[in-house]
Parts: C-alpha cells; sequence; structure tokens
C-alpha cells in the first residue's frame, strides 16, 4: 500500500516540478546562428532544424540559398528568444541529430513566416504532416501565386510538399 502511495504522489508531483510542461511543449532558448535557410544553432549548442519546410541548400549553391539563409537571420538574429515546439505527429530529432520543431518569436511560428516569405517550401518528409501542414501548403501556394522569394528567383522550381525543394533558376 505504501509503495502505491508512493508511485501515486511521485506522478501527481512530478509534472508540478517540470514547471507543468507536456510533449511538444515550448520551452524558450536563445540563438547563436544561423546556419542555413531552415537550420539554427541554440546558446547550449543544441542545434534545431525547423520541421516540415525545406529551404535551397548553401553548402550545393541552390539557387536562392544565400537569400533564404539571411531571411532567416532577419527573424532570428543573434540573441533572440525563441520558444521551441515538437510536434508530437512527427519525429523528434533527424538522421544528424538535430531537434525537429517549429520557432517561435514573440508568438509568431518562424517556420510559416519562412513559406510566407518564399524563403523556404513546405516538406512533408515521407508524407507526415504535422500540425501546421495545411498552413504551411496555404502560405506556400500564396508565395507561389505572388512570385516571393525563391518561387520568384527560381523560375524552374516546384512546389511538391513531399520531396525537399529542388531550386532552379
Amino acid at each position: 500500500m505504501r509503495l502505491r502511495a508512493l508511485v501515486l504522489a511521485t506522478l501527481l508531483i512530478f509534472p508540478l516540478a517540470c514547471g507543468g510542461m507536456h510533449a511538444g511543449a515550448s520551452p524558450t532558448a536563445t540563438i547563436a546562428r544561423v546556419l542555413d535557410g531552415d537550420t539554427v544553432v541554440l546558446t547550449d549548442g543544441r542545434h534545431v532544424r525547423l520541421v516540415q519546410l525545406d529551404a535551397p541548400e548553401t553548402d550545393e549553391d541552390e539557387c536562392y540559398a544565400a537569400e533564404a539563409k539571411g531571411v532567416l537571420i532577419r527573424l532570428l538574429p543573434f540573441g533572440t528568444e525563441v520558444e521551441i515546439e515538437t510536434d508530437p505527429a512527427l519525429d523528434k530529432r533527424d538522421r544528424f541529430g538535430r531537434i525537429l520543431a517549429y520557432v517561435a518569436r514573440n508568438g509568431t511560428n518562424v517556420n510559416l513566416e519562412l513559406v510566407r516569405e518564399g524563403a523556404a517550401s513546405p516538406y512533408f518528409f515521407h508524407g507526415d504532416r504535422g500540425r501546421y501542414a495545411l498552413d504551411l501548403l496555404t502560405a506556400a501556394n500564396e508565395a507561389s501565386r505572388h512570385q516571393r522569394g525563391l518561387w520568384g528567383a527560381c523560375s524552374d522550381t516546384a512546389l511538391d510538399p513531399l520531396h525537399s525543394v529542388q531550386a532552379r533558376s
């Protein structure tokens, strides 16, 4: 009976001791640097890959890659405090060990903002759709229709959320 009471007390107290956080919660972190158009490094050394999108690759010299990185630097400059939110429907880390997450600054979903500005395209790895999938698709269609960002600069780029973006000029 004592063991049962101890287990029950532990289960009730543990969430309070952890600040009431739950899966997918939004702990705060600080931006140390932007690596490319879809990856940041936090001051604690963790790498975060913005989930459900793909930006042109800087190391492959893809069309609009430098500009996409510039947009992310503008949205998340050094020292910016952000919220990191994982999606219960998606993987928590990629094969490189990066955290897969939505990043928010002052309540703004940066993942969604990158797509709105045409700096990134929705990418549903293995077809998995997270909580913002419809918003990302809507934003990408709008950016493409208005030729914003990579959609205007890289004329042969197709909107295909089941594959990584292939930004070609």
